[in-house]
């Protein structure tokens, strides 16, 4: 019985990692609807949020299963209600890729980026991207130092938001107010799925260690 239990609990984690993947292609996909213009990108990443949605779906009742029939302690409690906590962000991470994907069709046929602005907004998308990808595998190995690593790296994504500033109240800027509202929210985005992938990889550092590491 505590075997087919602690497979269940493997089980979620499994699910988390696919459902990872699913928002690592989101954020990939959305970012090239973005800097194309491709409305045909943009479309599959809006409709393709409804399999987040079921999975995040599946893992909540595998988890309160568990907990109304095992009613699990100490390690086995902090893991499923980790795991709550993990799906949440992760539901919200394919959705902030969602909010990228309408901008970019919103705009269609122009593309919603201007051309000084993609060296930042690209390097933005990457690092969200790179970071969905490293939490992935922290998941999986249940990593604890690159859990740890993968929150201070996020600086890299603070420094970027505030070049994002920077260029958005330059006296320089000339493409409207449409334009500057696109940025700040595209901004806001990238940083979010980076904020929301620290959370899940501190998440996994509880799991494992009972404590969650402080931010600077």
């Amino acid at each position: 019985m505590r075997e087919a239990f602690h497979d269940q609990l493997d089980g979620i984690f499994a699910d988390l990692s696919e459902i990872c993947g699913q928002v690592e292609v989101a954020v990939r996909e959305a970012t090239k609807a973005l800097m194309t213009g491709d409305v045909h990108t943009a479309d599959q990443v809006i409709s393709g949020d409804k399999a987040i949605d079921a999975a995040r779906e599946r893992v909540d009742d595998t988890s309160f299963q568990l907990l109304s029939l095992q009613q699990p302690v100490a390690g086995d409690l902090r893991m499923i209600v980790s795991a709550l906590r993990m799906v949440s962000e992760l539901e919200r991470m394919g959705d902030l890729s969602v909010h990228v994907a309408k901008i970019a069709r919103l705009r269609v046929p122009s593309v919603a980026v201007p051309e000084e602005l993609r060296p930042t907004m690209e390097r933005m998308a990457e690092t969200a991207e790179d970071m969905v990808r490293r939490v992935r595998s922290i998941i999986v190995d249940r990593d604890v130092d690159a859990a740890i690593e993968l929150g201070r790296d996020d600086e890299v994504m603070d420094q970027l938001r505030r070049r994002s500033f920077k260029e958005l109240l330059s006296t320089d800027w000339q493409h409207g107010v449409e334009a500057a509202v696109d940025i700040a929210l595209l901004g806001r985005y990238y940083e979010r799925i980076a904020d929301h992938a620290v959370s899940v990889a501190n998440r996994v550092v509880f799991v494992v260690t009972g404590e969650v590491p402080a931010r600077d």
